[in-house]
């Protein structure tokens, strides 16, 4: 199963393709959409809309996994932050991609054991999860720890049904 993270944002939008062979999790790709910071809000959820329909359609996951929303204390942040997903929610949509939602605390309980984990600790883990050598950037590794705890998440619940 191949399985797309995001880790979405207005300013950089992380993503990562992980895919669970038998028997281990594998990283396939990972990378991050960062529009030009002089591009207007609208164009560059746009883009972020634009660049995850070609990520779709290259590498034609199964299924994504996203972080859901948190309450933050800046709205604003919150209402861009929003947008943003909502861009990649879309391109899901239209791909035909199965979406799965977890919250951060999901996320991080999954892949580092505690819900409270730095960005640091998250990185640090997937790489060691998924055997990797260089060191990722936090947006990076945010989105190809959504994928981990969906493939995690997912291993549970084949198990019992």
């Amino acid at each position: 199963m191949l399985v797309l993270g995001v880790d979405p944002g207005s300013r950089v939008t992380g993503y990562g393709l992980v895919e669970k062979g038998d028997h281990d999790v594998t990283c396939i790709h990972a990378g991050l959409i960062r529009p030009p910071a002089i591009t207007p809000f609208y164009k560059r959820i746009h883009a972020i809309f634009e660049s995850m329909v070609e990520i779709m359609g290259r590498y034609q996951p199964q299924e994504m996994a996203i972080e859901d929303l948190f309450y933050a204390k800046n709205i604003q942040s919150s209402l861009k932050l929003g947008h943003a997903r909502g861009a990649v929610l879309i391109a899901a949509v239209q791909c035909n991609i199965p979406i799965f939602e977890y919250t951060p605390l999901e996320i991080k309980k999954s892949v580092v054991g505690y819900g409270r984990a730095d960005k640091e600790q998250v990185r640090s883990m997937v790489q060691v999860i998924l055997r990797l050598r260089e060191e990722l950037p936090l947006d990076a590794s945010d989105a190809l720890a959504a994928a981990i705890c969906h493939i995690n998440w997912s291993r549970f619940e084949s198990v019992k049904r």
